[in-house]
């Protein structure tokens, strides 16, 4: 990706995530920029010239507002749920082993695969992943990468 769109979809991304934050806090905020990147990921494997950067804009607008809504859904403890699972999966899982969490109270559930893990050239492990995210019936898919800590954690870097 250029860095001229590199540029707009960050400036946008930051643009939705502070009229997020003043609607409905962080777990909004962090469902519109993580929708924002996805959207303009995806938008920016249509079309050329012109029409892809309007393809990667469109894109990011609507990743925007669809992972703003399911960030809105999520509880603390669906965040918890998730989170722990996704740092279970992470350490103990092989690649295409998926673990499942779910939230009783709020019939919210999700799934943790990791897709791929590579020795990074600092030195770190590093783990792609996808997290499939289902609320009130509707599935999202984030996809990213983590990598291994000192401490044993792992932290998203992508």
């Amino acid at each position: 990706m250029k860095a001229s769109k590199f540029i707009v979809i960050l400036s946008l991304a930051a643009f939705l995530a502070a009229c997020a934050e003043n609607q409905s806090g962080q777990k909004q905020t962090l469902g519109t920029i993580i929708g924002a990147g996805l959207g303009a990921l995806a938008g920016s494997q249509i079309g050329s010239g012109k029409g892809k950067l309007a393809a990667v804009a469109i894109g990011a607008l609507g990743g925007a507002f669809a992972g703003g809504q399911l960030g809105k859904s999520l509880d603390d403890v669906d965040r918890m749920k998730a989170g722990e699972t996704q740092q279970a999966v992470l350490d103990k899982n092989k690649d295409g082993q998926s673990s499942t969490w779910n939230n009783p109270n709020t019939g919210h559930s999700g799934r943790v695969t990791p897709t791929s893990t590579k020795k990074a050239s600092s030195g770190e492990y590093c783990r792609e992943y996808e997290h499939e995210i289902t609320v009130d019936g509707r599935k999202e898919v984030v996809k990213g990468t983590a990598c291994r800590q000192p401490d044993g954690s792992w932290r998203v870097i992508s």
